[in-house]
């Protein structure tokens, strides 16, 4: 017999593994099966070319990614406002971080062409884009409008 509860997918920010989680259960704290570390810090998730690829295409919850690179001042400046957002987000989103220089293949497939820019994506696919330094509500008010979830 089901419970009728539908598990959701969470990619761990520490090891990329998979995990399901029951949907009612996103925001008590749930634990990764495979390195047992918290699938939610309320930090900004690090994102490389493989872990990229996890996060975007495994994940049922959106992920919010910011294009960036070390020597963008708008990036830099964005940046207190981008973590303070996923702390607020989590469960419900995952915000992560793509360093252009270091993944240019990544900013390439996606015809990144100025920083910072912000893709929102949902079942594996971009969903929305904004180019531009946003403030923490303003991006908290973006993705919620755009997943329907607080």
């Amino acid at each position: 017999m089901t419970s009728g509860v539908q598990p959701v997918h969470v990619v761990c920010p520490h090891c990329a593994a998979v995990n399901r989680v029951p949907g009612p259960r996103l925001g008590d704290g749930p634990r990764c099966a495979a390195c047992k570390q918290p699938l939610f810090t309320g930090q900004v998730a690090q994102l490389d070319g493989t872990t990229f690829e996890r996060h975007v295409s495994r994940s049922d919850i959106p992920v919010l990614v910011d294009f960036w690179a070390p020597w963008c001042g708008p990036c830099r400046a964005m940046a207190p406002a981008f973590e303070a957002a996923a702390a607020r987000l989590e469960p419900h989103a995952r915000l992560a971080k793509v360093n252009v220089d270091e993944v240019p293949a990544i900013a390439s497939r996606f015809g990144i062409q100025s920083i910072p820019t912000l893709c929102l994506f949902r079942g594996g696919r971009e969903v929305d884009r904004r180019s531009g330094a946003m403030t923490a509500g303003a991006l908290e008010q973006w993705v919620t409008g755009s997943t329907g979830k607080p």
